[in-house]
Parts: structure tokens; sequence; C-alpha cells
């Protein structure tokens, strides 16, 4: 069937979308189509506006077939329709349904491949502007690609949008998983339900990191979110599980002179990871260093060190890390982001930083689920903190950074009492003994506070750490 419509590009298809409109229009089931196929995906117009009453038919009768669609049809369609098909809309619907090739089975299959088929001819648009504006002498090139990259975002997201995973379940079916998840965890018998945090105490208190669910762990500057989260790779990775680590603020080798650091301290080498990168030690203490993280080589950890990430970008280097876990026959199980709010946006909230981070964490959360990853985002954590005389962070202070607290199915946060103690020399010389007593007495104490769990109750966890060395450790070995 010929479409006299002009379309920019020879890569259009008109089969594509008529064979899925025909299905429709012949009793296709739309319940299978309709949570991701829009009316903006068709490129003719008549096909869009077959669509459009083809959607409504469902929402108003349950049914899609064609003598209900066409009395949905508008009236003043009817020249649209000649002009491009030659046929008024119920003669060129009848010849939709009579072409049919793929069936009600190949529905599913037909709607991606017009959202693909969009998506191809939206990227060559995308293509074209970009030459256009290019080729202007007055244009800003940091402009036109950040304009560019958001218009591919967009695109990439829709491609997305198909169904990837079952959602759909009997309670019967859940509850059967569910034992199955129990028995498993009995059968391992140390309280996991998930992948081990590295810290004993953390997994009694969580059950583990669960895969598809996403983990926020909010701090202020120097609380060692970095030490915690890199020590919580090492220890994660060190059992098996594929350990991904997206840094978008510190490069691969200035976290791994922190991880040489951290391995060393359970030898008893405790030498600062900043006397590492100036270079400011001895042979002696080098060698001590490479010998004993020889035991810690080869680990299934991968860093992709980039900053301005996009969601898009990460799902990419994300998808890298899963191909090469699955080859090491350690499947990707973790998913690590530091931090947060260094994700570049796609400029759909342009302007409204509350949209944006709410997008970014969005995205993150749904991420994990189609992977089946457990994602610990880091995120920093506003000013307002220090405002309070308690500076220990609180739900509160996420309120201003979008949707975080609703899209996180954990949310933690991070505290070091001794860096306030620190910050504070000098400034009441009658407290001054009392202040050093306190800093000796928590030097080492790092508390990890739980302050969002939908599946277990809100504690903190007493943790320890040598942030010279970003050794983070259970409490208890100390």
């Amino acid at each position: 069937m010929k479409i006299k419509q002009e379309i920019p590009d020879g890569a259009y298809v008109p089969e594509i979308e008529q064979d899925v409109l025909g299905t429709l229009l012949f009793g296709g089931d739309f319940r299978k189509i309709g949570h991701f196929l829009r009316d903006d995906h068709f490129v003719p117009d008549v096909h869009r506006i077959i669509f459009r009453a083809i959607r409504a038919a469902f929402e108003q009768y349950g049914s899609t077939t064609m003598p209900i669609v066409a009395r949905l049809i508008p009236d003043d369609a009817s020249l649209r329709f000649s002009q491009v098909t030659d046929r008024s809309p119920m003669a060129y619907m009848a010849d939709l349904a009579a072409a049919t090739v793929a069936g009600p089975s190949g529905l599913e299959r037909g709607a991606k491949a017009v959202v693909a088929q969009w998506a191809r001819l939206k990227a060559a648009e995308i293509g074209r502007l970009l030459r256009d504006t290019a080729h202007d002498a007055t244009s800003d090139p940091k402009t036109i690609l950040q304009g560019v990259a958001a218009d591919l975002d967009r695109v990439a997201a829709e491609l997305r949008s198909g169904p990837t995973r079952k959602t759909l379940s009997t309670l019967d079916s859940a509850t059967e998983g569910a034992l199955d998840d129990v028995r498993e965890a009995m059968a391992r018998g140390t309280g996991l339900t998930g992948h081990t945090w590295g810290f004993t105490d953390i997994n009694q208190a969580t059950g583990g990191i669960h895969p598809g669910e996403m983990v926020v762990v909010g701090a202020r500057p120097s609380m060692g979110k970095t030490a915690w989260a890199l020590s919580a790779a090492l220890r994660t990775s060190a059992t098996g599980v594929g350990v991904g680590f997206l840094s978008l603020e510190m490069g691969a080798k200035k976290l791994a002179m922190r991880r040489l650091s951290d391995v060393a301290y359970d030898w008893g080498v405790k030498i600062p990871y900043t006397d590492l990168i100036k270079g400011t030690v001895t042979p002696d203490d080098l060698d001590s260093i490479i010998r004993v993280n020889q035991d810690a080589d080869n680990l299934p950890l991968w860093i992709e060190e980039q900053s301005g990430l996009t969601v898009t970008d990460m799902r990419v280097k994300a998808e890298r890390m899963a191909e090469l876990a699955a080859k090491r026959n350690n499947p990707l199980g973790v998913l690590i982001v530091d931090y947060l709010q260094l994700v570049r946006p796609s400029g759909r909230y342009a302007g409204n930083r509350v949209g944006e981070v709410s997008e970014i964490s969005w995205a993150l959360r749904e991420m994990g689920r189609e992977f089946g990853l457990g994602v610990i985002a880091l995120s920093q954590l506003s000013r307002q903190v220090e405002s309070r005389d308690d500076k220990r962070p609180q739900l509160s202070d996420l309120r201003d950074s979008g949707s975080i607290e609703q899209d996180a199915d954990m949310v933690a946060f991070l505290y070091r009492e001794a860096y306030y103690l620190e910050k504070a020399k000098g400034k009441d010389k009658d407290k001054e003994d009392e202040r050093l007593s306190r800093l000796i007495d928590v030097r080492n104490d790092l508390e990890f506070i739980i302050a969002k769990q939908r599946n277990g109750p809100t504690k903190t966890v007493k943790l320890f750490v040598d942030i010279a060395c970003s050794a983070v450790r259970n409490a208890a070995r100390f």
C-alpha cells in the first residue's frame, strides 16, 4: 500500500507500520504494546490518526476491531487520507487488515520494529540538524553538542521503553519465588538474601545488596563516601560477584592508589594513599604494598573513569561491564555510581535541578531492575547539614534533591564526628581538652546511618575507618 506523504529519508519502510496497524484492526491484543507504543512513533499522519483511534477504541470499548475503530476516525480526516493513500479511511483500514503478514503472534515484535524505525529516522534528523548548525560559523559548538546529546538521550530512552523484563505475575508464582529466596538464604546460613556489602553488621541490618534495588548513600564532603564505596566494592568483588564502579569524579589511578593503601592495611602496612600519590614512600614500603596486593589481584571489579556521563552513557558502560563479567563467569551484580549529582542530565528538564536529579535517580533505578543489579548511588548532600548543631544527615536533607528518597529502596548516610571535631580546633579554648578527649574516642568511627529501608528497620551501624589509608572495616575487628 503506497504512501504519498513525503518522508525525508529513504530508510522508511511503511510496511512495518502497516503490518502492526493491520494486526490491531484484525483483533490483535492491544495490551501487549499499548504501554510503550505511541502515535508519534508512526511517521505518516494518517497512521498516527489510525493509531489514536485504535487506542481510543480499546480504552472505551475494549476492542480494536475495524468497525469500532472506524467510528472513532475524525470526520475531517477523509481528505487527508485521500491525499496520502488515494483511499477513504475505511477502505485503507480494510486494506491494512487484509494485508497483515505477521499476525497476532508477531504484534509485539512488530511494535518494537516501529519504535526502532522511528528512532533511526530521528537519529538521521538529528544528524542533519547537526550538519546544518555546524556549518553556521556563528554557532557555539558547545551548545550544538549539548543539544544533540540531549536529543539522542531522548531517542535512546524511547528505545528502552519497550518490555524488557517480566513485570506481571500471580500472587502464587510470586510466593513460590519468595520461598525459593528463603531456601537459598537458609542454605547460605549467613542471613544474606542479596550480595554481601563486605561489612558484617550492614549485612545483618539489610540482608545484603539486592538485585533490582537502588541504594542511595549520602554524605557531606570529607565524610568518606569514596573510601566506603571502594572498600565495599573490593570486599563484594572478593566473593566472586562482578562489580562495576562508575567514577565521575576520581580517575582510575587515584582509586587504585586508595585500593593499594586499603588492601595493605589488613597486613599491618599503614601507608596513607596521599603518600603514594606524592611518591613519598620508601622502597621497602612500596615492596610491602606490592607484595600484599598480589593477593587481591584479578578481582571482578571494573572501573569506568569519565566525567559528565549521561544515564544513557552509564547504561552503555554497564552493558560492557556485564559482558566482561559474563566472560569471566562472575556475573555483574552491583553497580556503584560516584556520585549522583555529577551525572549529566538529558536536557529535558534544563534549568530545573530538582527535575534533572529526579530523572537521573529514576533512570538508575530502572536500569538496576532491568539488568538485575544492585545499584549504589552516592549522593553529595547540601550545606544545610552544616547549619545544625547535630550534623548527622537526615532524610529531610534529600528533600531538595528531586525524587531520590522516593526512588531509593534504601537510603543511608555516612557521618564522621571526628571531621567536625578536627575543624573545631582552637575555636573554644575552654573546651579544648574536652574536644581532644572526644576526638581520641571517635577518631576512627564511621556511622552508616540507615534512614530508610523498604524491607527492614532503620538503624545506625558503626564502622571502623582510617581515612588516611582509605580503609573501612567492621567495627568489631578494632
